[in-house]
């Protein structure tokens, strides 16, 4: 396949790492312009370019995987020229104390994460790998049928592009698990009990169940609780490194 990264983080770098080992021809990019990217280049076997071009390139699948306060800074007509078919992979999560500051639309109401990102790109997108730690992706694969092998949960509007990053995730080396609507993606967002869990994919399966499909105001504020506890906990982590050094 040809796939297109918007974004060159943790995540990007590792899936351009196993999607080139897989043989696929990928296109990366970040927001400073591919004559940053010349380590990426090396490290993951990707070819440098601008968000433009990896959007132009990527024609079977395109990773949109960068900050969720940087998605609105994204060009408008950045998928424009993408064919209607071609799935659009959303790996963000809200870091409101570490990155991304306070989203209201996120804070309040029903609207998930991706639903966001959704709204804001103008196409369909499927959620994927944004529970999973990066070196995870490139590390932890495993031939399907592997007793204890990792799930991932992919939730979407669009039937057709979610089968598509199903098998893309299966060839990746994990079981992909469907995680419904992108409505129901709260289940799999930052705060939640399976959030950075490798889990197998009959306990996902299990756990996504026990939750329900329409979110809580007790279950959001439990789980926007959680998170903010884990956010501080690490930049409190970070501070006191940095007082060390």
């Amino acid at each position: 396949m040809n796939i297109g990264i918007i974004g060159a983080g943790h995540i990007g770098s590792a899936l351009a790492v196993r999607l080139t080992d897989l043989g696929h021809t990928v296109y990366i990019a970040n927001s400073r312009g591919p004559e940053t990217l010349k380590e990426v280049e090396q490290k993951t076997g990707a070819k440098a370019v601008t968000a433009e071009e990896a959007a132009q390139h990527g024609t079977d699948l395109i990773v949109v995987t960068i900050p969720l306060k940087n998605i609105p800074d994204l060009p408008q007509d950045l998928l424009a020229s993408v064919p209607r078919e071609t799935p659009i992979i959303d790996t963000s999560n809200y870091y409101p104390v570490l990155r991304d500051g306070r989203i209201d639309e996120l804070e309040h109401g029903p609207l998930t994460e991706s639903e966001w990102v959704q709204q804001r790109l103008g196409r369909p997108v499927v959620k994927v790998f944004n529970n999973i730690y990066a070196h995870h992706i490139v590390e932890k694969g495993q031939p399907a049928g592997t007793p204890g092998r990792i799930s991932l949960p992919v939730a979407s509007d669009d039937a057709a592009a979610k089968q598509k990053v199903m098998a893309v995730v299966d060839e990746l080396g994990f079981d992909a698990v469907d995680g419904g609507t992108l409505h129901e993606s709260w289940r799999q967002q930052p705060g939640t009990p399976s959030y950075g869990q490798d889990w197998p994919a009959d306990k996902l399966r299990e756990h996504l169940a026990s939750l329900g499909s329409e979110r809580t105001e007790a279950q959001h504020a439990e789980y926007r609780a959680n998170h903010t506890r884990a956010e501080q906990e690490i930049l409190k982590q970070f501070q006191q490194s940095s007082a060390t050094e």
